[in-house]
């Protein structure tokens, strides 16, 4: 089974929170998780003026976009996005509203899904934009995971995560690394969608 993990970074730092989770999935017999990520919206010459989104475009470089197909033939998903003001990116929800004739078709439903993020503050909106995202994906028919509380992290992280979904505090400079217990909460999420879509598929 194919996991898919969509998302979108301006800095990266949801680019390593892809990564984690495509760890955990990873950990799961029988799945084969795959990145993609959406196109920029953001013009080029912003881009090229600012050291910071530069950079982070450039670690993400070799990412292929994602196609109708990948969400096709996934039998999980999960969806990554920078918090903007407490809401989903513009770059990932200009995505997911291309997906009308999936939708139309029901090509998604009964696919598990999950949503992670990552802020610049610690009450930044990560379970706001978790939350909000999720409202499209009802409308497209997923079945919606978060991390729940066997996730001892859950209970001692200072940073990201809640049962919503993965969170990343990045600082005001975005140059945070993800700390431990954050990163344990995205292996999580990539497990279960993991072990879930697994579930499903073999029902």
């Amino acid at each position: 089974m194919r996991l898919l993990i969509v998302y979108y970074s301006t800095y990266g730092n949801v680019y390593r929170m892809a990564q984690l989770v495509a760890e955990g999935a990873g950990e799961v017999e029988g799945v084969e998780p795959v990145i993609r990520t959406v196109p920029e919206l953001i013009p080029a010459s912003v881009v090229e003026s600012r050291a910071d989104m530069k950079a982070g475009r450039e670690t993400q470089k070799s990412v292929p976009l994602v196609t109708k197909d990948d969400f096709r033939e996934a039998g999980a998903i999960a969806f990554g996005t920078p918090t903007r003001f407490g809401n989903v990116s513009a770059q990932l929800k200009n995505e997911i509203d291309q997906l009308t004739a999936l939708w139309l078709k029901g090509e998604l439903e009964g696919k598990p899904a999950g949503v992670f993020t990552s802020t610049g503050s610690l009450h930044g909106g990560q379970e706001t934009t978790i939350l909000t995202l999720m409202a499209p994906l009802l409308h497209l028919g997923f079945i919606l995971l978060g991390v729940p509380y066997s996730t001892q992290e859950l209970f001692t992280t200072q940073g990201g995560g809640s049962p919503y979904g993965p969170g990343h505090v990045a600082g005001t400079d975005n140059q945070r690394a993800i700390d431990p217990q954050e990163a344990a909460i995205c292996r999580a999420l990539g497990r279960r969608l993991a072990q879930v879509g697994l579930k499903l598929r073999n029902e």
